[in-house]
């Protein structure tokens, strides 16, 4: 299925991204942490800082339409994170030309999911995710997908989904475990260490198989959540676009999306 879908044609014209706005159901990576944690307007000097052992990214949602990848490739970014669904009812309209885009330009992508715990189960929505654009496969291009865990978007006042600390863990690792046995990968795991040291805390410990990627709009990562040493991916900024740098060469980047 998803060899077919690097294939498909991207029938529309590339445009200017146009800047997010949410509506409804249809949350983007890193929009809660925003809502708590505060946005991040990047460092300049860091950007021009780049050095050999780091890959910059971007992630994109509906919101972003149709994107200029040559436009994103001649400015540096080398992989994609596609927003592809949320809980089990919200697909992304625009992923089969944004992700089966990213692709025929060149770049490394994946597909991401925004988890609502509190909506059905773990392996539920690793279901879903995979039945709408999640899943993998080992072409040299597609990295595992990501599972997106941040603050409640319908309630800020219950931001851990009205779960404990460790049946949020037992949700995670309930949609870690359907995800690794029906595509052969562990999920990446996109939050903010604010978010998991409230909501996970020490209840559960992924760093073995999941790779961590961490949402900090600073100028360094920080403390990173529960027994995770390093970081694979770092979300360093949300404006104006979501800005992603991979830790490590493009060569180990290609090395996690060959499994």
């Amino acid at each position: 299925m998803f060899a077919g879908l690097a294939t498909l044609l991207v029938l529309a014209p590339a445009t200017a991204d146009p800047a997010p706005t949410e509506q409804g159901d249809d949350h983007t990576l890193g929009s809660q942490i925003v809502v708590h944690e505060g946005a991040g307007a990047g460092d300049p000097s860091q950007e021009r800082s780049l050095s050999a052992g780091s890959v910059e990214g971007i992630d994109v949602s509906r919101y972003q339409g149709d994107v200029d990848w040559k436009s994103h490739w001649d400015n540096g970014i080398r992989f994609a994170y596609i927003k592809a669904s949320e809980s089990t009812n919200v697909t992304n309209p625009y992923f089969a030309s944004q992700y089966n885009g990213s692709y025929k330009q060149g770049l490394i992508r994946g597909a991401y999911h925004f988890a609502i715990p509190s909506s059905s189960s773990g392996a539920s929505q690793a279901d879903y995710f995979i039945a709408h654009g999640g899943g993998w496969s080992r072409d040299g291009k597609t990295l595992p997908g990501a599972l997106d865990l941040e603050y409640n978007p319908y309630d800020k006042n219950n931001q851990c989904y009205s779960k404990s600390q460790s049946a949020m863990a037992s949700w995670i690792h309930d949609f870690s475990n359907r995800y690794h046995g029906t595509t052969g990968r562990w999920p990446v795991i996109y939050t903010s260490t604010s978010w998991w040291n409230l909501c996970v805390g020490t209840a559960g410990d992924y760093s073995a198989n999941s790779p961590l990627w961490v949402a900090r709009y600073n100028s360094t990562v920080g403390a990173l959540p529960f027994n995770w040493r390093v970081y694979s991916f770092w979300q360093y900024t949300s404006t104006p676009l979501d800005k992603n740098r991979f830790n490590g060469d493009l060569s180990q980047l290609q090395a996690i999306a060959n499994g």
